[in-house]
């Protein structure tokens, strides 16, 4: 299989194209760019590991080659709902895995890649039509759901096809400057086995936010809470900032529930990306200029009262069972320290430094459960 590309990573990058020898990736509507097929097949690559290993419908939300979100199914609370600007209704086992996924992130998933493990129906399509979103994989479509995703973005939607039961070869290749990369391909399997002496519960949003390290840009960290994302710093140069980006994203999806967010009235009109911005800024209250914080007012039809400091340490404080993962060994305690203020009480790495004694004192003192995998998971 040869597929032409639109273009290479950038428009001015030409003579690009995808080939592998079989026939198990198809288009099915639009024309994929170079970035496209980068983020679909590393987003299918998570989802059907995912699936494997939790035996639920899973989806990923991709944006440059990296999750914003990912999570497993699970029934959708009506604050949840309110949260991401969804209205009521009975959706299936695959749409919520991915209004989860979406909504561990919604800023970042704006213009996403979508995967999931499962058939895409209607109750998906329909979700996803609200949203905007670049692309979807899938390993099969009923026709409704197939007819809506065609008509969406004025039928340029990309829709990709992908044979479940392919298996890649067992090396993988890259050229980088002219010089050729051969290496074994990352196959190793992430199991609950590696969060043995945790609950099901636990060990569940532990396995999706490693199995989301694995495919992320390194170095990374990921918080996790109830088989989802909710918040996750990738591609920085050092472990710290990686893990504030984390926390700082997780608080943001816990204060989403806090009842002043959920009470917040917009004003007719607005989109949900409109909405998702007023409540980010929202958040970021008292760090606003009188010209921002005018803006957002002239956004909604009550003038809202900020939340403080500390009602939103104690509102952090309300979530139970917060699960940070890191792709590498911890190398410092402001680690910990900073997790411990977004209230996770289950930390997840490798180990293998010779500051591992430091980073278990500072887990004891935090009261945070330390899991040392032995299993490093970065992608470059």
């Amino acid at each position: 299989m040869k597929t032409p590309l639109k273009y290479g990573v950038n428009p001015h990058q030409g003579k690009a194209f995808i080939s592998n020898s079989s026939e198990d990736l198809r288009v099915l509507n639009g024309t994929p760019g170079y970035i496209n097929f980068l983020d679909a097949l590393t987003a299918w690559q998570l989802v059907m590991e995912l699936a494997a290993s939790t035996g639920k419908a899973s989806a990923a939300s991709f944006k440059h080659v990296s999750p914003a979100g990912a999570a497993v199914a699970a029934p959708l609370s009506s604050e949840f709902l309110n949260s991401q600007f969804l209205g009521s209704g009975d959706p299936s086992p695959i749409a919520t895995a991915y209004a989860r996924a979406r909504g561990g992130d919604r800023m970042c998933s704006f213009g996403d890649a979508v995967a999931v493990s499962e058939k895409v129906d209607e109750s998906l399509a329909l979700l996803l039509k609200s949203e905007v979103s670049d692309l979807i994989i899938a390993p099969e479509y009923d026709e409704t759901a197939l007819d809506i995703l065609r008509r969406k973005k004025s039928g340029a939607y990309i829709v990709l096809q992908m044979n479940p039961a392919y298996e890649p070869p067992a090396t993988e290749q890259r050229q980088l400057f002219g010089f050729n990369f051969e290496q074994e391909r990352n196959s190793v399997l992430i199991s609950k086995d590696l969060f043995l002496g945790t609950s099901p519960e636990v060990a569940e949003s532990l396995l999706v936010g490693t199995i989301a390290l694995k495919y992320a840009q390194s170095n990374s960290v990921c918080v996790a809470y109830d088989g989802q994302v909710i918040g996750l710093g990738v591609g920085q140069q050092s472990r710290i900032h990686c893990t504030r980006l984390a926390c700082d994203k997780a608080d943001k999806w816990m204060m989403q529930f806090h009842p002043k967010v959920q009470a917040l009235v917009f004003e007719k009109g607005l989109t949900k990306p409109d909405k998702a911005n007023i409540v980010d800024q929202y958040l970021l209250w008292d760090e606003l200029s009188y010209l921002e914080q005018k803006d957002v007012i002239s956004k909604l039809k009550i003038v809202p009262e900020s939340i403080s400091r500390k009602e939103k340490v104690a509102w952090v404080r309300e979530f139970d069972k917060l699960c940070l993962s890191s792709d590498a060994y911890i190398p410092f305690r402001d680690n910990i320290d900073r997790a411990a203020r977004s209230n996770v009480q289950f930390v997840a790495h490798p180990g293998g430094s010779v500051r591992d004694e430091l980073i278990k004192n500072a887990c004891q003192e935090h009261n945070i459960c330390l899991l040392e995998t032995g299993l490093r998971c970065f992608l470059h």
